[in-house]
């Protein structure tokens, strides 16, 4: 009975998908784990943008992750927000990445990264075109599954 009700608890709390791509659309960091070699987490603040359907991640090319990345491809990535405890909200996606474009990009032409690097040059920089610095290259994660919360939304 007590699991069932935090189900219920939990499905009340949850951020509805409006919700939710608010809120990854403000945020500006995000923790990300990923499975060393040996099966240990490393977990890493790293920048992101959501584009409704996927996270995209610029990370350093010559980094753990990065290293832990190309040799699997599962990830955890938690976004969260609030100081006291009836403000806390946040997301976990999960699922695998597909690493996208040039590693490290130094800015050729890829389609499909038009739309998050106009969205990250925007939100990080304040520029319409992305600054290409031959060290970071693009991840992107369409979750397997996600989990949110919004404490606010608990009844005081």
């Amino acid at each position: 009975m007590a699991a069932a009700a935090g189900q219920r608890r939990g499905r009340r709390i949850m951020l509805s998908p409006e919700e939710l791509d608010a809120f990854l659309a403000r945020q500006r960091t995000c923790r990300i784990a990923t499975v060393g070699p040996d099966g240990a987490p490393h977990v890493g603040a790293l920048w992101f943008v959501w584009d409704g359907v996927a996270m995209w991640l610029y990370s350093l090319t010559r980094s753990r992750r990065w290293a832990h990345l190309v040799k699997d491809q599962r990830v955890a990535v938690v976004v969260d927000d609030g100081h006291e405890y009836g403000e806390l909200r946040g997301a976990e996606l999960s699922g695998s990445v597909a690493f996208v474009g040039e590693a490290p990009r130094r800015g050729e032409p890829c389609p499909e990264l038009a739309a998050p690097e106009k969205l990250f040059a925007a939100k990080y920089f304040g520029l319409e075109t992305m600054p290409h610095d031959g060290r970071h290259a693009w991840l992107r994660l369409t979750p397997d599954a996600v989990a949110s919360w919004d404490f606010r939304k608990i009844p005081g």
